[in-house]
């Protein structure tokens, strides 16, 4: 039987693989059909809302990745136990993407005379803004985001901490905490499973 769930996004890690961890760890089949970048530009305009990744599922389609992300955890349990459990790893998703787009727009959109000086900003403004409060906050739930047990949040955190760490390699050395979902997150089997048989990209 082919896979109630198709996920499409790119060849590489970046913003789809927190929504393939999830897959992973739910046990869930899906088809992970991963497009070459160099064809999107033929390939948008049959997409809906031209945007990637996608999420094909019982005839419908949904995009942006926090609202596959969400719809998926809540089918396995990773979602919070309660209304302000779910409030809470909504709102640490957000802020983790706030620092993500803050990265990409760094590594993405500046151009190649003032990257060197947009990195060092990055690093010494923008990352002190973010890590150490999420930090805090990993101390203060029994590390981990919320309630003292693994949520999408954290998830979200494991899978984008390779591409910010391609980068950056250093940028979560100090911070323990944070450190330590990210191992928690890939000793979890079916996500280790996944690691070290998926293709190969940079990011």
């Amino acid at each position: 039987m082919a896979p109630q769930y198709k996920f499409t996004y790119f060849d590489f890690r970046a913003l789809g693989e927190f929504i393939r961890f999830l897959f992973k760890y739910g046990d869930i089949d899906f088809e992970d059909n991963r497009l070459d970048p160099n064809e999107w530009p033929k390939l948008k305009p049959s997409y809906p809302n031209g945007k990637l990744p996608l999420l094909e599922f019982d005839g419908k389609t949904l995009n942006q990745s926090t609202a596959i992300g969400r719809f998926i955890a809540k089918k396995i349990g990773l979602a919070g136990s309660n209304d302000w459990e779910a409030a809470q790893i909504d709102a640490t998703v957000e802020n983790l993407n706030d620092l993500r787009m803050a990265f990409a727009k760094v590594i993405w959109e500046v151009d190649d005379a003032s990257k060197p000086e947009e990195k060092e900003k990055f690093l010494k403004e923008t990352v002190p803004l973010f890590l150490p409060r999420l930090e805090a906050q990993v101390k203060t739930n029994g590390g981990y985001f919320v309630g003292g047990k693994l949520s999408w949040a954290d998830i979200y955190l494991a899978a984008y901490h390779e591409t910010f760490n391609h980068f950056f390699k250093d940028m979560f050395s100090p911070y323990p905490a944070l450190q330590g979902v990210i191992d928690k997150v890939h000793a979890i089997p079916s996500i280790k499973a996944y690691v070290s048989k998926r293709p190969k990209t940079d990011i």
